[in-house]
C-alpha cells in the first residue's frame, strides 16, 4: 500500500494530517480523490443525479477544508465516490454515487466502510446523511451500516420534488465500534 495524501490539488492549500493508505477489497481500491479524478466524478454525477455537480464544483469541493472525497477504483477505473464534510467530531455524507454499470457489487458499502473507518481513527462520533424517501436500496444500505431514520425534510429534493429522510449513525449506539477502533 502507498500513502496518497501528499498529492496536492492546484490552488488548494496542502492539508496536514496523517498519511492515508488506500483500502483494498478484492479488485476494488478506495483512495482519496485527486485533481485528475474530477472529470470522472462529474461524469458519474451526470449519470446518477438530476442535480449533478460540474467538474468545477467537484474541484472546488476538493479545496474545502472540511471536505474529503474518496473514490473506488475497479481495475484502475473509478466506479464510485463519496463526499463527506467533517466538523469537529461530526461528519456528513453529502454525496455518494456508483456508476450504473458497477452497481450491486458492494461498491457503495465499501466506500461507506472506508470513510467510517477513517472517521473512527480521527474521532468522528456521529455521522449524518440525507436520502430520497423513495431510494429504498440506499436506505437499506445505510441501515445495514448502522444509520437510523431520525427525521424527514419535506420537499427537500427537486427533479422530482421529494422528501428527504434524515439518517444518523452514532458510534455509541453501534455495536462493535470499540472493536472496530481497536482493529484499526
Amino acid at each position: 500500500m502507498r500513502g496518497i495524501t501528499n498529492r496536492t490539488i492546484s490552488g488548494c492549500p496542502r492539508r496536514r494530517g496523517r498519511d492515508w493508505n488506500e483500502k483494498r477489497n478484492n479488485n476494488m481500491i478506495a483512495r482519496k480523490a485527486n485533481e485528475e479524478d474530477a472529470a470522472r466524478i462529474a461524469e458519474i454525477e451526470r449519470a446518477v443525479f438530476s442535480d449533478a455537480w460540474s467538474e468545477d464544483a467537484v474541484r472546488e469541493t476538493m479545496c474545502q477544508k472540511t471536505a474529503e472525497i474518496y473514490v473506488a477504483e475497479d481495475r484502475k477505473t473509478i466506479v464510485g465516490y463519496i463526499v463527506i464534510y467533517t466538523v469537529l467530531d461530526e461528519s456528513e455524507v453529502v454525496r455518494i454515487a456508483v456508476d450504473t454499470g458497477f452497481r450491486e457489487r458492494g461498491t457503495g458499502g465499501f466506500l461507506l466502510d472506508t470513510v467510517i473507518s477513517e472517521g473512527a481513527l480521527k474521532g468522528t462520533a456521529v455521522w449524518h446523511l440525507e436520502v430520497r424517501k423513495s431510494n429504498m436500496a440506499a436506505r437499506a444500505l445505510y441501515q445495514k451500516k448502522g444509520f437510523r431514520d431520525v427525521g424527514i425534510r419535506k420537499g427537500f429534493y427537486d427533479n422530482p420534488k421529494e422528501d428527504a429522510v434524515l439518517m444518523t449513525r452514532s458510534l455509541e449506539t453501534v455495536s462493535g465500534v470499540q472493536e472496530e477502533r481497536d482493529r484499526l
